[in-house]
């Protein structure tokens, strides 16, 4: 069942029906405000996913451990999270924990990491509740720590009958470990109805991703600088516009958030096709020539 909020409408590229939730903003920042006055409420995104980087280096760049900047951040997720929920942006994907996070960071980092995201969750969710968050995850998370997966499962059905914004954690995730989890299902599918491969189309491995119940993200934003997406939503983002910023992690705030999507506003999106800025086209392909040298 949709939520209520305002009317149902689609993507541009997958037809996917998406209902945006209320907006409150009024509860925004006089800056936010101030940008957020400069956006067309019709143009905002349905699907925002950012890639959260940058907690070390915060920290390093203030001579403080590591883990302090991991604790700035996760105070950076509410924030930006709540700035989202005010505006009525439907979904929200952070890229939390990484599959590769889990394989190749100290062991210590590792446990301070899922300690965090514990604390996150027991003293956040009063606020997700107040805010009309809801609360789901994607990846591997069977292999995290028993008592982390627990608390997950506590908070998503806390949250589960909210209907703002869907704040997605992608926890112990990969892309490609997504896609091998994909094909895998499919292969079973495949199997029991005796499909032959030439019935098998995108449809089919985009409903056995993790994050078949959602659209595709319209906008990724990176934080730090880096210029690479880090096996995060690679089948999702083909046609995702990117937004990099400097700032770190720690230091961004919903403001930074407005003016991903001002920027992403101010482009035009072609899906493959054919833009206003591209030139005249020659609709009578028998006039065309092709020019040698």
């Amino acid at each position: 069942m949709q939520p209520k909020g305002e009317p149902l409408y689609s993507s541009a590229a997958t037809g996917t029906p998406t209902t945006r939730p209320p907006t409150r903003i009024d509860e925004l920042s006089a800056e936010e405000r101030a940008v957020y006055s400069t956006l067309k409420p019709e143009g905002l995104p349905r699907h925002v996913a950012i890639i959260m980087d940058g907690n070390g280096r915060w920290a390093g760049r203030r001579s403080l451990k590591r883990f302090l900047g991991h604790q700035q951040g996760a105070k950076t997720v509410q924030f930006v999270t709540e700035t989202a929920a005010r505006i009525g942006l439907p979904w929200l994907t952070l890229y939390a924990f990484s599959l590769e996070n889990n394989l190749r960071r100290p062991r210590a980092e590792v446990s301070f990491l899922m300690r965090l995201l514990k604390t996150y969750l027991d003293d956040n969710l009063e606020r997700m509740m107040k805010n009309n968050i809801r609360l789901c995850s994607i990846g591997r998370t069977h292999d995290l720590p028993p008592d982390v997966q627990e608390r997950m499962r506590a908070a998503e059905e806390a949250t589960s009958q909210n209907t703002g914004t869907t704040l997605t954690l992608a926890l112990n995730y990969g892309a490609r470990s997504e896609l091998v989890d994909a094909f895998r299902k499919l292969a079973e599918e495949v199997k029991h109805k005796h499909l032959s491969p030439e019935q098998i189309g995108e449809e089919d491995i985009h409903r056995h991703l993790y994050t078949a119940h959602m659209p595709d993200p319209d906008l990724l934003i990176r934080t730090s600088g880096e210029l690479r997406v880090s096996n995060f939503l690679l089948w999702q983002i083909a046609y995702t516009e990117i937004f990099v910023t400097e700032r770190f992690w720690p230091d961004f705030r919903g403001i930074h958030l407005l003016e991903a999507i001002a920027d992403f506003q101010r482009r035009e999106r072609r899906y493959g096709g054919i833009g206003e800025s591209c030139g005249e086209v020659e609709e009578d392909p028998e006039r065309m020539k092709v020019a040698v040298s």
